[in-house]
């Protein structure tokens, strides 16, 4: 945490403790506000005033396993029907430095198996999510998520959505358009499965729309903690300028993963993620009371997560918060919208920047 963040923070304690005066009492991380005339007690849940040590072997009397090897031995630990989510960005097979690119059957066919151990460990109420793009092969694309979906299928698992992953940033292509998306495949074991929308709706468009007839009218018709946030996320990705930024050159953002862990598991439950990277899906489960389990097999990146991780539970990781809208930078009087003048298609750059006059069409 940077000397100006642990001011800010300290300053907004004070500021509590001043309004609240006895009501309000500070311990380590945490709020706890008194209200006398109801005797009741609220306090703010948080792992960083406790003391969470990092596993690198399963056990269910852990809370944080990060295994250093691969994600096939570390799934053979686990007991059946034990997991609560599944949640995952396995390597696309395009030749990162992580991975070694190998013909698009072979690949399928290692994620089928590490599919089939997920679907073991899962519980009945459980659900997997697997987060991927493209397969791409001299400039031809194959969706993963259309390649992979009969796996899933075979094995019993039912989708419920296939959540697109819209971002800004990224490779620009010259012979076909860039690439701005990416899909999760959301699947459940069964019929009776966990989903908690609440802590994941987002603010209402029109929060003061009232029915206008019929017997509710001139109630509110929407929910007063927001809205359903849809199948399209728009969550900026991990990119040079983002806060979360690593070595990594394929990272989750912490947020995108916080959004799966609040809907589809509850406080003390297990989340697995067979390819964990630099941890983000265990920093996201134990920032809200989640038990997480995951594995990686490059030693730099097992260091990465461990790393982040103990800063989560520190409570000195910086993360971009959930539900933050997406930096604009034309609202933001960012200089860099202004189009340059001393090119050749400044003219076309002028009429797409301004509207056209009163009266005629562009």
């Amino acid at each position: 945490m940077s000397k100006a963040d642990f001011w800010k923070s300290i300053g907004q304690k004070l500021l509590f403790k001043k309004l609240l005066g006895n009501q309000c009492s500070l311990t380590g991380g945490t709020i706890s506000i008194t209200v006398a005339k109801g005797r009741m007690r609220t306090q703010t849940r948080t792992l960083f005033n406790q003391n969470h040590k990092i596993a690198d072997v399963f056990n269910q009397s852990e809370s944080i396993v990060v295994y250093p090897a691969d994600c096939l031995e570390l799934l053979k630990s686990i007991p059946d029907e034990s997991l609560q989510l599944v949640v995952t960005s396995p390597p696309y097979n395009i030749g990162k430095e992580y991975e070694k690119k190998l013909h698009i059957d072979v690949c399928l066919q290692q994620q089928a198996q590490v599919i089939a151990e997920c679907m073991r460990a899962v519980s009945p109420e459980g659900s997997i999510c697997w987060q991927v793009g493209n397969y791409v092969d001299k400039g031809a694309i194959i969706p993963l998520d259309t390649a992979l979906c009969p796996i899933f299928s075979k094995l019993g698992l039912k989708m419920r959505n296939r959540i697109i992953w819209h971002f800004e940033h990224g490779l620009h292509c010259g012979r076909r358009f860039s690439g701005r998306y990416e899909t999760i495949m959301w699947f459940t074991k069964s019929e009776n499965y966990v989903f908690n929308l609440d802590p994941v709706r987002v603010p209402r468009k029109y929060p003061g729309k009232k029915y206008f007839k019929g017997p509710k009218a001139g109630q509110y018709s929407c929910n007063p903690l927001g809205k359903n946030p849809g199948d399209l996320w728009v969550i900026p990705n991990v990119k040079s300028n983002h806060i979360e930024k690593t070595e990594h050159p394929c990272q989750f953002p912490v947020e995108l993963i916080e959004r799966l862990v609040l809907s589809l598991t509850n406080e003390g439950d297990w989340v697995l993620d067979p390819f964990l990277g630099t941890g983000t899906s265990l920093i996201a489960s134990i920032r809200h009371g989640r038990r997480g389990v995951g594995a990686e097999t490059v030693p730099k990146y097992v260091d990465l997560a461990r790393e982040r991780i103990q800063e989560e539970i520190e409570g000195a990781l910086r993360t971009r918060p959930m539900h933050r809208p997406v930096y604009d930078p034309a609202e933001a009087g960012n200089s860099l919208v202004v189009a340059p003048r001393d090119t050749k298609h400044a003219e076309q750059m002028t009429l797409l920047e301004k509207p056209p006059p009163a009266g005629k069409s562009s």
